[in-house]
């Protein structure tokens, strides 16, 4: 490996999957504003925040590291579903994805000192219409408070609730790791 990879994410699914992915990492993390301007498209605040993101760690990296930094949104009818704050908002967001197509998009920047590439990547889901004892039930089971759109596909309500996706299935879950690793590849990182 040429380069030490840091990963900047607290999130346990993405680092499960760079760790499946056999890629050696370590963690850091700073707090990073993730606010965006009111005027920036939803398809495009994922890509803004993973790139405001790795600005926030490119000075404190050596010549030997690459930091990758990422943010995941959830895009139903052109608005942007965040981290449910309680039981109430991830009723509601469940509810407003129930029986509809919503896009999960994947911003991801890959940083060293000389160079860096972002992406981002976008995969439809098509929830069926979730009964509302589906709905408390996972949220009371599950707890979703730290993911966007108030679910997780690995879970049981991606089991019994999505009929169908279109795109990459572990973009979902929180990385597009086939996009990742190509991307890798291509800065010659390993």
């Amino acid at each position: 490996m040429k380069h030490k990879i840091v990963l900047a994410s607290q999130s346990p699914r993405r680092q499960q999957l760079l760790a499946d992915m056999g890629i050696p990492f370590t963690i850091k993390t700073l707090d990073t504003n993730e606010n965006y301007p009111d005027t920036l498209e939803a398809n495009a605040v994922a890509r803004y925040l993973a790139d405001k993101k790795a600005d926030t760690y490119v000075s404190s990296l050596h010549d030997d590291e690459v930091v990758i930094t990422a943010d995941t949104t959830v895009v139903v009818d052109d608005l942007i579903l965040g981290k449910p704050e309680n039981a109430e908002e991830a009723t509601a967001m469940l509810q407003q994805l129930s029986g509809k197509m919503h896009e999960v998009i994947t911003g991801v920047c890959v940083c060293t000192k000389q160079s860096r590439h972002s992406f981002d990547d976008v995969t439809k889901v098509w929830f069926r219409e979730l009964d509302p004892d589906e709905i408390e039930h996972y949220i009371q089971t599950y707890r979703p408070f730290d993911k966007a759109g108030s679910y997780a596909i690995q879970e049981w309500i991606g089991m019994i609730g999505i009929e169908k996706i279109q795109g990459s299935y572990f973009n979902v879950v929180g990385l597009p790791a086939e996009k990742l690793y190509k991307t890798l590849k291509a800065m010659k990182i390993f």
